[in-house]
């Protein structure tokens, strides 16, 4: 018997939930080579980044547009190990629509960061002189400020104190972050402001570019991915939800689905909503001071209007859209409809509680209107299909002092983790915030068998500018 065959197998482990965080989990794990299960409640995989069918015309649509940054690079690391990263375009061009109907484009110059979108931001016609001024001097107010001094402070107020006019607050600090944060200004902790500046903008020239996925939601993580998941060794299991948790003692044994069966495993990991994560441990009292604290995290909404027309009717492959119910525009192709092939274009609408309060035909009315403002090829089209979608627990809210809530990956049984971008991963609700948290729930796995654990993925580099002026404080990840 040779001496690799006296080495035990690694053990089994159940990943519960097939988002983001619990794909990042599996494929860590599988890649280790640890036997994995993968169990997801739908029949689609990605989470709250997945795609439905429209009941009307049978086509499959995304929820919502879900793009990355340069600087998530821990979810481009996933993208490859899915075998998936050559179906994202990297867009080097952002379009901003100003609120009079002007197009700005904004791109970077070949300077080091932070000088590379200087002139971009200053060529924007919708500030005048004093307001760009007031705005560059708080960028450097925020990221010469140690996180520790922001942590837990209303960012709104933080901008009040900077001088910041309510019109550079709503064509500027508004426009970057409600898109990223998905919430308004007044909920929003400082700390999480500046890691969306700082990461995105400020310390490394690609980190501001944005990445759309060039095929479906679903074509992303449930076709392709799963075939990934496969080489790697990870049993997926769809329709698949857990509804109990078996416990004995100071460590988890098994789970129970739905249908009454119960898998058996070492290890486990959680990578389910926050909002559902309290169902499974409630009859758990070792896990209910964890029920407590996630009870303390609150959601935000986020709206995705789907229109589609009779022609071409916008001549961009997407816009950011300055003082407007819609925020961010994408040009989605043709797409099929009840009534015929027709031209896609979807409008998002990040921390859409005001929503609440208005009809789906008033939304849909409303948006139609913003564009016809700017694009009169709107109005003389054949609006053949609408759909709206808002996904009410999109993210997690980050409001001032959040980080006191949000759990580390490492539950208070040793052989449970927890993932999901609601843990603490030191970034805020986005993919990137999912990934990490899968990878470092992994990580305390392969700790506990004495491998190696350095999962993480480093971020972009820091410009030796950014450095000088900022020092390395800012430009460094937290976890």
């Amino acid at each position: 018997m040779s001496a690799a065959s006296n080495v035990p197998p690694l053990p089994a482990v159940v990943v519960v939930g097939g988002g983001l965080a619990g794909l990042a989990a599996a494929a860590a794990l599988g890649q280790a080579g640890f036997k994995v299960t993968l169990l997801e409640s739908r029949k689609f995989l990605g989470g709250r980044a997945t795609s439905y069918v429209d009941a009307e015309s049978g086509a499959l649509i995304d929820n919502c547009q879900h793009v990355s940054m340069g600087c998530c690079t821990n979810l481009k690391h996933l993208c490859s190990m899915l075998q998936i990263e050559d179906a994202f375009r990297t867009e080097d061009v952002l379009y901003f629509i100003s609120p009079a109907g002007t197009c700005t484009r904004f791109q970077a110059d070949p300077f080091p960061a932070p000088l590379h979108l200087s002139r971009a931001f200053w060529k924007l016609p919708y500030l005048s002189l004093m307001d760009k001024f007031h705005f560059a001097r708080a960028v450097r107010a925020l990221a010469a400020t140690s996180r520790a001094n922001l942590r837990g402070r209303n960012f709104h107020a933080w901008l009040k104190e900077q001088r910041q006019s309510d019109q550079v607050i709503r064509n500027v600090w508004e426009v970057v972050l409600i898109s990223a944060l998905s919430e308004s200004l007044e909920r929003i902790d400082a700390a999480y402001a500046q890691k969306v500046f700082v990461d995105g903008f400020l310390t490394n020239r690609n980190g501001w570019k944005i990445e759309i996925p060039l095929v479906s939601l679903d074509e992303l993580y449930s076709q392709r991915a799963i075939h990934a998941l496969q080489q790697l060794g990870v049993e997926v299991q769809q329709q698949s939800r857990v509804t109990t948790l078996v416990s004995s003692g100071q460590q988890m044994d098994s789970v129970i689905l739905q249908n009454g069966r119960e898998i058996r495993a070492e290890e486990f990991v959680l990578a389910v909503p926050q909002h559902q994560l309290g169902a499974l441990i409630s009859t758990h009292p070792i896990l209910q001071p964890l029920a407590e604290q996630i009870d303390h995290l609150e959601t935000a909404p986020i709206t995705s209007v789907h229109l589609w027309f009779d022609r071409p009717v916008i001549n961009l492959p997407h816009a950011v859209l300055v003082d407007r119910l819609g925020q961010w525009l994408f040009s989605r192709g043709k797409s099929e409809t009840p009534h015929g092939p027709g031209y896609l274009y979807q409008v998002v609408i990040s921390a859409s509680h005001q929503l609440a309060e208005r009809t789906q035909t008033e939304v849909i009315e409303k948006v139609v209107g913003e564009l016809a403002t700017i694009w009169p090829d709107v109005s003389s089209a054949k609006l053949l299909h609408q759909r709206m979608i808002t996904e009410r627990r999109a993210v997690f809210s980050a409001t001032p002092g959040i980080d006191r809530y949000r759990p580390a990956q490492q539950s208070a049984l040793p052989n449970l983790q927890l993932a999901g971008d609601w843990t603490k991963t030191g970034w805020p609700a986005t993919m990137e915030g999912a990934v990490r948290s899968g990878y470092l729930a992994a990580a305390n796995i392969l700790k506990r068998y004495g491998m190696n654990a350095d999962l993480l993925q480093p971020g972009l580099r820091s410009s030796w500018l950014a450095k000088w002026l900022w020092g390395e404080h800012a430009c460094n990840d937290e976890t």
